[in-house]
């Protein structure tokens, strides 16, 4: 074994059984810039959705409907909580696994000296709404040490009130607890911007407006107290056709970009690491989860969006094949840097975690 595959092996990178067994997807279908290659980092890991990972190399994956949080570590795949309700969101602090479910964030203590008998997981805000409708959670700590919990409109669109379409955030003891932005339908992904330390995140579009408006959004909140416009203005000016008659759109914070219609962008990061070319450093990915009501499905792969400084230069794809003459074989849900500089790509309809690399 050469050294770098000796110290992949230890992040829990490499293992040989799930390649084999991930040999049934269609991974000759995915389209790639030239020099980067996709496999199968791991597999069991049912409705995988947002990840997170330990300063000592062990990936946490929260899931939607299956309701399990799963650890990956030394290639294997272990079930850590189950029956919880939508645990979407996970965040790694302080040898802590912060969990997210509809109305509650909990945590599970010392998690990875117990992979193999876990606690019980410990309630450290209990006081979120209870509503399913977006009631799913992504979820992470910023710079400042806080703890970000996205709070989705409980509608498709609708008048909403505090915490409802916000972006809010708290300590990590729970305390502290405040909203640092509004008029955000419904955000699954967010990430802090590398050299700035400025929020960026993705906010899914209305539905019922037709095939091709209004777009999904990547927003960027360099502060706290902006307004994203839900539900009176969608994207760049679009009025609500039912809320924002009368409304000035140009007083709210428009997108930094708009992305497709009813991709349903979730998972985004900056891409941190230094094994793919220069030009993808503090760039933005972003994991489009695929339409689930347009006549044609859109979405289904992971975009980049190229900053120079503040402002998007360019909105392409990266990643595409997971849809295939109109059905998807597979749906991106998360994107994650890891130590070594591949990319992971969490799939909830596959259940299975890709990974990334790029060879000169």
């Amino acid at each position: 074994m050469n050294l770098q595959r000796f110290a992949l092996s230890i992040l829990g990178v490499v293992s040989f059984g799930f390649a084999q067994s991930g040999a049934g997807l269609s991974l000759d279908k995915i389209k790639l810039p030239p020099g980067f290659r996709m496999s199968v980092f791991a597999t069991g890991v049912d409705n995988a959705r947002e990840m997170a990972l330990s300063p000592n190399g062990t990936l946490f994956v929260g899931s939607m409907d299956a309701g399990n949080v799963y650890a990956v570590s030394g290639g294997k795949t272990t079930r850590i909580a189950s029956g919880l309700r939508m645990p979407t969101g996970v965040a790694f602090r302080d040898r802590a696994l912060y969990i997210a479910e509809v109305n509650r964030v909990s945590k599970l203590e010392n998690i990875e000296s117990r992979l193999a008998s876990p606690s019980s997981p410990v309630t450290v805000y209990d006081r979120l709404p209870s509503d399913r409708h977006h009631g799913w959670k992504f979820i992470a700590f910023g710079p400042d040490g806080l703890l970000y919990v996205p709070v989705g409109a409980p509608c498709n669109v609708c008048q909403v009130n505090d915490p409802y379409g916000t972006i809010t955030r708290m300590k990590s003891d729970g305390s502290g607890f405040e909203i640092f932005a509004r008029g955000i339908r419904n955000s699954v992904g967010f990430d802090w911007n590398p050299v700035t330390k400025e929020l960026w995140f993705t906010d899914n579009g209305r539905d019922n407006l037709g095939d091709n408006i209004p777009p999904d959004e990547l927003n960027h909140a360099p502060r706290a107290g902006m307004n994203f416009g839900f539900p009176k203005c969608h994207a760049h000016g679009i009025k609500d056709p039912e809320f924002g008659r009368d409304a000035d759109c140009s007083g709210i914070t428009a997108p930094a970009q708009d992305l497709g219609p009813h991709v349903a962008a979730i998972g985004m990061r900056f891409y941190t690491g230094s094994m793919f070319p220069p030009e993808y450093r503090n760039q933005i990915f972003i994991a489009e989860h695929g339409s689930w009501n347009r006549s044609v499905p859109l979405g289904y792969r992971v975009m980049l969006a190229r900053l120079e400084g503040s402002k998007v230069v360019k909105y392409e794809p990266f990643a595409e094949g997971w849809l295939q003459n109109g059905r998807a074989w597979g749906r991106p849900a998360d994107v994650l840097t890891m130590p070594d500089g591949s990319l992971l790509v969490s799939d909830d309809q596959a259940g299975v975690i890709y990974r990334i690399t790029y060879t000169k």
